[in-house]
């Protein structure tokens, strides 16, 4: 049962609800940094958009490695950068760039991925207990 377990093919990263919600979000934030001022575009916006897809790619690059603790790893990054998307969405709403609206909008959206990442995070952590667990001590 374990060896089917390890050499069993991983999801593609298009399946996970994780990843769709994270696209999502980093699509939303290129849609609502469409508005931001024009002396932004090389400052607030690159990095809204930098840490948005960040995300994404990284739960991405992760789903391809080949063991799950380089799969944690990565997801690690992602749930970093989204941190700085939070960070920076918090910005943009004190300098006057997003509405409370909009701001509610894409915190709810990050949220949601937050949340997701954490789920999938904890699953992988209880999937490499239980081998650990079942391994033979050397």
């Amino acid at each position: 049962m374990l060896e089917h377990m390890e050499t069993a093919p991983r999801k593609d990263h298009r399946d996970l609800l994780l990843w769709r919600k994270a696209l999502d979000l980093a699509i939303h934030v290129y849609k609502t940094t469409k508005g931001f001022p024009r002396q932004e575009v090389f400052g607030l916006v690159s990095q809204l958009r930098r840490a948005s897809v960040s995300v994404p790619s990284n739960i991405a690059e992760g789903t391809a490695r080949r063991t799950t603790k380089e799969f944690i790893a990565f997801l690690h990054i992602a749930r970093g950068s989204l941190a700085e998307l939070d960070t920076q969405l918090s910005l943009a709403r004190r300098l006057g760039y997003l509405t409370d609206a909009e701001t509610n909008i894409l915190v709810c959206q990050t949220d949601e991925v937050g949340r997701l990442l954490n789920a999938v995070l904890s699953g992988l952590r209880r999937r490499l207990e239980r081998r650990s667990a079942l391994s033979p001590i050397p």
